[in-house]
């Protein structure tokens, strides 16, 4: 694949006659490659030359997360020979999915992440510590090291978790940048208040963050990302991306959305029927990938419902901008009256204190609704704390879950699985 790293400035026209000749591209690919598109085209009696503008895609039906589960080996394009890595899904809402990659592949994801550091401000000079998870069949620890390598920057593969091993490597190599879920950020200013640590004069000066919402709707920062810079003055970068597009969208120092690499990605933001949203509607992400090899993918449903903006940013660039997560669609609470995400039950939770740690859990009750229980381990046991958090609930969200204090053993073994490579913070047990 040729890419074109310059699009991200080109005008909108621009950018879709690149996406089509390229979207024409892999049309072709995909129907002489992939048995389960093959297949698709046949019932839907289309031919590939039939697919020709961005417009087309409505023809075709989109994929969903179902589609790959059942019919996973079904979506490769490339003899086994040619897979260089095995690659599966979080599994977040279901059993994971495997991704083969090929070293055009890899390619690609280096190409991509390489982007991501340059649209948050990251160059060659930098030293990149990794508090993510190379191994376990993850995805994201290796596109950050393969980033950082095309890149040029130092990179520092510490991986999650262990305050104690984060601050000895800041301490040894001097870091400027740091990777990892910005709740994570928490426990590592905590362990350097516990232990004396100037961390506010360290040689960290940004941080991307992943996993978490960094950002309410409007931009402003979330309760979470608020906490970290009243204790650490640093800039923070909110990213978006999942295994299945092998691209990412991160935030220039506008903060004002994520942008597309347009050269790897078409986004679509569909609504239930699968029809387009306009700008100023929520929609779920929808993307068809580009120049991927071994596993591409059209129309794509992540499952998550975002806006979108396609006005001109004021870093210059003009691609597509994606903004903060609201939640996943099948994550959606209808509890009491009101819907919510899990995001909203996190940010009221973040905004509290004497919160240790917590975990959420929906089911369906005795009458067919949802229930929620949060899951608090805290050294506050009082009735009044319990009153008052749900009272801070009411006031926040109008309605105020159960709320279950729990020992420190059962949420190791509820939030944090061995199996799992993911704290497990909203468990759904609906039915």
């Amino acid at each position: 694949m040729n890419f074109l790293p310059e699009l991200e400035w080109k005008s909108p026209a621009e950018i879709k006659q690149f996406q089509e000749e390229q979207l024409r591209e892999g049309i072709k690919y995909v129907h002489a490659n992939s048995r389960f598109y093959r297949n698709l085209f046949d019932r839907m009696s289309l031919a590939p030359h039939e697919i020709q503008s961005l417009d087309d895609l409505k023809r075709l039906p989109v994929t969903t997360k179902d589609d790959l589960f059942l019919n996973n080996e079904d979506f490769i394009c490339v003899d086994k020979g040619h897979i260089i890595d095995y690659i599966t899904t979080s599994g977040t809402l279901g059993d994971p999915v495997t991704f083969a990659m090929t070293n055009s592949d890899l390619e690609r994801l280096a190409y991509n992440e390489c982007m991501s550091f340059k649209t948050c401000g990251i160059t060659k000079n930098d030293i990149i510590q990794l508090m993510t998870t190379i191994d376990r069949r993850f995805m994201a620890g290796l596109a950050y090291f393969l980033g950082a390598r095309k890149l040029g920057a130092g990179i520092v593969r510490v991986g999650n978790g262990i305050p104690e091993l984060q601050w000895d490597t800041i301490k040894r190599i001097k870091p400027t940048v740091i990777v990892a879920v910005p709740s994570f950020f928490l426990k590592v200013i905590e362990y350097a208040e516990q232990h004396g640590i100037d961390y506010r004069n360290s040689t960290i000066k940004k941080a991307v963050c992943i996993g978490e919402p960094l950002r309410n709707q409007d931009f402003t920062f979330s309760t979470l990302a608020e906490k970290i810079k009243e204790k650490w003055d640093i800039e923070l970068y909110s990213t978006y991306a999942s295994t299945e597009m092998s691209t990412a969208y991160n935030e220039c120092v506008a903060g004002l959305g994520g942008h597309e690499h347009p050269d790897l990605i078409i986004t679509e933001f569909l609504d239930e029927n699968n029809e387009p949203v306009g700008l100023g509607e929520p929609g779920e992400i929808t993307v068809t990938t580009l120049g991927v090899e071994g596993m591409p993918l059209l129309r794509f449903k992540t499952g998550d419902i975002a806006y979108h903006y396609s006005e001109k940013c004021s870093c210059g660039r003009q691609s597509l901008r994606i903004g903060p997560v609201i939640g996943r669609r099948k994550q959606m609470i209808k509890y009491k009256g009101t819907t919510l995400y899990p995001a909203a039950l996190y940010d009221v939770l973040a905004d509290y204190p004497h919160i240790v740690d917590y975990f959420i859990e929906v089911s369906t009750n005795h009458i067919g609704t949802d229930e929620i229980v949060i899951n608090i381990l805290t050294q506050q046991t009082s009735e009044r704390f319990i009153k008052n958090l749900q009272d801070h609930f009411r006031a926040k969200l109008r309605v105020a879950p159960q709320i279950k204090l729990i020992d420190s053993a059962t949420l190791k073994q509820r939030k944090y699985p061995e199996a799992s490579r993911k704290p497990l913070v909203f468990i759904d047990l609906r039915k």
